[in-house]
């Protein structure tokens, strides 16, 4: 279609799925924080009052797992009393020994992981995602700036328009966003119109037609985890490129750096991006595959969806001579084994300038 409405959506930090995702991630700081090698894939699930931790773990560290947990939920914004049980066992030897060689870094796992990057903004993202995330954002600075009025748990989705493939307007902009239980809905929206979509969303994009459904459930009193469960690496689209380009098998969060779920992903990405910012093409998707315990990829390829200024087996070779994909490198070339991973864990993986699979490197 070159005609046509794409959506994409964002929650905040206060999602129930996203507690759970910035408890992982930052109980996998904890760890790198102490033992860079550690290999981690420790998550959460929430309900209620409940919070469980469970998965494998080695590393050297000295980690108190429910303190992690309890500190980044009061540090969202919940003030309910939580109770933490811990289930986390020591990784399968015969993982542990496939990863952990002296000559070479093979991959955590085997799977499947992409990386896109297109024109559409500045930080070479999907406009749909690149607004549901900055809404997202938004809502959550005006909700800590009005704790009276909002609460923590919110989502938010853009509709843009394209014509001939172009991005035209923002036809519906959707929040909906946990408020206090005395406070009435047209407080709400009149709090989100001025202060989240306004400031966050370019006027030239919005006109007369667009529609604006701010809670159009009505009521959201009840949220987070006493709304709903969560669990870490349910919102794997929120995290990449809200539905635009492929996703791979595996979520992000919780994941240490050369389990390839996670680090080829961003590695992908930083090549995609790379492929679009030296003008080899509009649109950018890098599909790579891992086999457990090999430290080469067993496929690469690219698609740059006929916008491509050459061919794209051309930029394939491009690629291969200027990137290498090998696990140990990705760790070294992007310096992945630091604590750098809990502010992943909210608003997107993509897009943001502070992690180093966001730079740009030169093809020669």
């Amino acid at each position: 279609m070159k005609n046509y409405i794409f959506t994409s959506e964002s929650v905040t930090e206060g999602h129930p799925d996203k507690v759970c995702d910035m408890i992982a991630d930052a109980i996998l700081d904890a760890a790198l924080e102490q033992d860079p090698y550690s290999h981690m894939a420790v998550e959460a699930t929430i309900k209620d009052d409940f919070v469980l931790v469970y998965g494998e773990a080695n590393t050297k560290a000295k980690i108190d797992y429910e303190a992690i947990a309890l500190d980044t939920i009061r540090k969202i914004g919940y003030t309910e009393e939580y109770h933490v049980h811990t289930v986390v066992n020591q990784q399968s030897p015969e993982i542990n020994q496939a990863v952990a060689k002296n000559d070479a870094i093979g991959a955590g796992d085997q799977g499947i992981m992409f990386g896109y990057a297109c024109d559409e903004s500045d930080e070479y993202m999907p406009l749909p995602i690149y607004y549901a995330h900055l809404l997202a954002r938004q809502l959550t600075k005006v909700r800590r700036a009005h704790p009276d009025i909002l609460k923590p748990d919110g989502k938010t989705q853009v509709s843009v328009e394209y014509v001939n493939d172009e991005v035209k307007r923002i036809d519906t902009i959707v929040i909906s966003t946990q408020h206090a239980k005395d406070v009435t809905q047209e407080q709400v929206r009149q709090l989100v119109m001025d202060e989240v979509i306004v400031p966050a969303l370019d006027p030239a994009l919005l006109d007369e037609n667009t529609k604006y459904l701010i809670n159009p459930s009505g009521s959201f009193v009840v949220g987070g985890s006493f709304g709903d469960s969560g669990t870490t690496g349910r919102k794997i689209v929120c995290d990449t490129y809200g539905g635009r380009g492929h996703i791979g098998g595996g979520c992000f969060s919780s994941k240490d750096p050369t389990k390839v779920d996670r680090s080829a992903a961003y590695y992908a990405r930083y090549v995609a991006k790379s492929v679009v910012a030296n003008k080899l093409a509009r649109k950018a998707e890098v599909q790579v595959a891992y086999a457990i315990g090999k430290e080469e990829p067993v496929s690469l390829c690219i698609d740059t969806f006929g916008t491509g200024v050459i061919e794209d087996e051309e930029i394939l070779k491009k690629i291969e001579e200027n990137f290498d994909f090998r696990v140990g490198n990705i760790l070294k070339e992007l310096d992945l084994r630091r604590p750098i991973y809990r502010k992943t864990s909210c608003y997107g993986h993509f897009g943001d300038p502070q992690f180093p699979w966001e730079k740009i490197k030169e093809m020669k």
